[in-house]
């Protein structure tokens, strides 16, 4: 009986060697520490822990970093098992299956395999953060070259495993474009913003049911930095709408300011206070995802602080929704702009609601709660995906009237300026005060509208789509005569029971603390 993987006989010219070759090339059994190395770096579960201990290690830009990496890496796996192994099995001069005379990788792809996911996971990073990217490039390369130089003869096999991985990082940004580290442009406010040292005359508020696990850290970490700020923290039976609004008749009293720190529907609800009462904002991030403190600048705390310490400001737009269902609230054509902020505060009346970020109809606020469940453990594109094919699977379009026009649509976006990129995943905003409404319509009567819907999105096609219709306008005239609209702002759904609404901009509605810094940057 023959033992498994041993040749029972040698024979012909050069048998000798090659059976000299074989002895030789044995491998020696134990468990040294090269040989794990070796094993944990052929797995591409190697970077999958390497990116969770990256997210843990930062903040939000490493976490999308990290979230980059193991895209860029998955997509290295999946062609190599689609495209690299099936071209591979073709068959083999003998001497290219014996170990220690022409060895051949464990992998049966033509590019190094540990080449292409280290490349894809360094460059991934680096992509999103240059810094985090320098940091681990040493790791990737140190793990590939062990890898690597196990099996590895050839350098063409080497460099054909570093393009594929670029080539995938790069790959990425077709559907999740990079963010630009700079925040979005801003004027500064026409009446300055007063310096508030140690926090005096700040009177903050922050929301513990923001999606944070650290908010009494958060609160102590505050007063620390403020130790003059008269700070809040929300209890469960707590009116925010109440308390902002008391915050904020004393912060007028005291020629101070209001703070918020908690999440987009924390910041918008203090937004709205700030305007009306004509106070200016200090906006903390302390929610999950922070858009809109991102888009501002303020990054962490401390940018927060200093800006506040300094008195160093912007202006930035604020949408409005109006019912004319609500009496007094039909925003009139060709009404002069105003600055709340600076000089009159907005109206405001039943039936009339501001947005920061975004308002949407249809299943747009379902999508972004689907996709931010899925997007820490599977990446934005591939969250947005599934949680488009779970809406668009459960939910019904609606039947609309858009500046006059009769039209059916599965939801309808309206950006609070113009958002990037194009298509059906918004992220970011360059400009605060372009004056413009950014509106994305995803059409629900052309034929096959769902699988065209879902394909484009597949594909990263969907903005040169037919099913998405997208326009940049300063007003939005919208009915809705069938169906439940699932009025959401800045992600808040809202039950609101109008039909009718009238969307424009506020410009330069609110003052915003933010660090001159971030405005150094921009020039």
């Amino acid at each position: 009986m023959k033992r498994p993987g041993r040749l029972s006989k040698i024979s012909g010219p050069g048998s000798g060697v090659v059976a000299a070759s074989l002895a030789l090339a044995r491998p020696e059994r134990g468990n040294s520490a090269t040989g794990l190395l070796r094993r944990a770096a052929g797995h591409d579960a190697v970077w999958l822990a390497a990116a969770v201990a990256l997210g843990a290690s930062g903040g939000r830009s490493a976490r999308r970093a990290a979230l980059r990496g193991v895209g860029s890496v998955a997509i290295v796996a999946v062609m190599n098992h689609t495209l690299g192994k099936p071209a591979a099995r073709s068959a083999r001069p003998v001497l290219d299956r014996l170990p220690g005379v022409f060895p051949r990788p464990n992998t049966a792809s033509l590019p190094s395999s540990p080449m292409a996911s280290a490349a894809a996971f360094a460059s991934g990073v680096a992509l999103e953060s240059p810094r985090y990217g320098l940091a681990v490039l040493p790791v990737a390369a140190g793990l590939a070259y062990v890898r690597s130089s196990e099996g590895l003869t050839h350098r063409g096999r080497a460099a054909a495993g570093v393009i594929v991985g670029v080539g995938a990082a790069l790959l990425t940004c077709r559907w999740w474009p990079v963010k630009p580290d700079a925040a979005a442009s801003a004027p500064p406010p026409r009446r300055p913003a007063p310096a508030l040292v140690d926090g005096e005359g700040l009177h903050l508020l922050v929301n513990p049911s923001s999606g944070i696990s650290w908010t009494k850290d958060t609160a102590e970490t505050l007063g620390t930095l403020l130790p003059k700020a008269s700070i809040t923290v929300l209890e469960p039976a707590d009116d925010l709408l109440t308390l902002l609004d008391e915050a904020a008749l004393r912060a007028v009293a005291d020629g101070g300011a209001l703070g918020v720190c908690g999440g987009d529907g924390t910041v918008n609800a203090g937004t709205t206070t700030a305007a009306r009462h004509g106070v200016p904002l200090a906006v903390f991030p302390g929610g999950t995802f922070n858009h809109f403190a991102v888009d501002l600048g303020n990054q962490t705390l401390e940018d927060v602080v200093r800006a506040i310490q300094a008195g160093d400001a912007v202006t930035a737009d604020v949408g409005r929704a109006s019912s004319p269902e609500g009496p007094g609230t039909h925003p009139e054509e060709g009404a002069p702009d105003s600055s709340p902020a600076d000089s009159a505060e907005p109206p405001e009346g039943p039936g009339q609601q501001f947005f920061l970020n975004t308002f949407s109809i249809g299943v747009y606020s379902e999508l972004v709660h689907a996709r931010e469940r899925l997007e820490k453990h599977i990446g934005k594109w591939p969250a947005l995906a599934v949680g488009l094919a779970k809406v668009l699977a459960t939910g019904s379009p609606l039947s609309v009237v858009i500046n006059g026009r009769a039209r059916r649509i599965w939801l309808l976006f309206a950006g609070n300026g113009i958002y990037h990129p194009a298509g059906f995943a918004p992220t970011y905003r360059t400009q605060l005060d372009d004056g413009l409404l950014d509106v994305r319509a995803v059409e629900a009567g052309t034929p096959l509208a769902r699988t065209r819907l879902l394909l484009a999105v597949l594909t990263g096609t969907l903005h040169n789509s037919r099913v998405l219709t997208t326009a940049q306008v300063r007003r939005l005239d919208l009915e809705v005569l069938r169906g439940d609209p699932h009025f959401a702002y800045d992600g808040e759904v809202t039950d609101a029971t109008y039909r009718r609404l009238v969307l424009d901009k506020i410009p330069k509605a609110v003052t915003l603390y933010r660090p001159a810094d971030q405005d150094q940057w921009l020039r």
